[in-house]
């Protein structure tokens, strides 16, 4: 039985590690909700769907491709993960983390993630883009709970889990490409229920400007295992009680495509400053 750790992983990455044809990753791309589009932009070395990964279920969520691409993007070597798995889909929080255990066992020491999030700061509009700078584990989980994993750290520091040197990348390359960019804390909560007015309110007292259902367990095992990380949340919509509009997935994914184009080359100069 798959425990999701360090183990599994290395099973899982020896599994697919020919398919890279001996290529190093620079980094690991996590690509959010909608916002898969950035795969069309790298140069296909191979393309492994999840469920041919080991102990990777097939993804589900509309807006995620569910694959592993592995190619070049700005000139680097980069593996891209096209969707994620949530806990709110029935999956453990260990496998929510896995795909990262997964890529740094192929070589990866960068993990640039994404998502699809609600704006809980009043001050921003959809469409948009927010560098993470700290996070709020509202999700009640951790990835890191049970026995020590082989070259996981017991107690990580998580007094800087965004690296602070990987976001003065993001602010150039934003300002050199006229990029606007937000700044703020994103709060994970379980999910799949899009919050309440009450807990939008809530996460607003607690300092959180965006709230998503990701992005969470991935983090703390990257920093677990030394991974530096950078995060970057797409704002698709002024949560509940913000505006007077229901919030569906599909407008969602709408203001993700409306996005795509300053997501991709936000995230492609960051990885060519690497």
């Amino acid at each position: 039985m798959m425990t999701f750790g360090a183990r599994d992983a290395q099973t899982a990455a020896d599994a697919i590690r020919d398919s890279l044809r001996g290529n190093q990753p620079e980094a690991a791309i996590v690509l959010g909700s909608g916002l898969g589009g950035l795969a069309d932009e790298i140069d296909v070395t191979a393309r492994t769907p999840f469920g041919e990964i080991p102990g990777f279920p097939s993804a589900t969520v509309a807006g995620h491709a569910g694959a592993m691409i592995a190619g070049t993007l700005a000139g680097k070597f980069v593996l891209a993960l096209a969707g994620r798995f949530h806990m709110y889909e029935g999956h453990d929080v260990r496998l929510a983390a896995f795909p990262t255990r997964v890529v740094h066992a192929l070589g990866a020491k960068t993990l640039i993630v994404s998502n699809a999030a609600g704006g809980v700061n009043r001050m921003w509009q959809p469409g948009d883009l927010m560098l993470i700078r700290d996070h709020i584990n509202l999700m009640f989980r951790n990835p890191l709970v049970g026995a020590v994993e082989p070259g996981d750290t017991r107690f990580p520091d998580m007094s800087e889990p965004y690296d602070a040197q990987l976001c003065d990348i993001a602010r150039s390359v934003g300002k050199e490409q006229g990029v606007s960019l937000r700044e703020g804390v994103y709060a994970g909560l379980l999910g799949p229920a899009y919050e309440t007015a009450a807990e939008v309110r809530m996460l607003a007292l607690l300092g959180a400007d965006a709230v998503g259902m990701s992005t969470v367990p991935e983090v703390i095992v990257a920093r677990a295992i030394g991974m530096r990380v950078l995060g970057v949340s797409c704002i698709t919509n002024l949560a509940c009680g913000l505006s007077n509009t229901p919030i569906t997935h599909a407008e969602v994914l709408e203001t993700t495509a409306a996005a795509a184009g300053r997501f991709k080359a936000l995230i492609r100069g960051v990885v060519e400053a690497l």
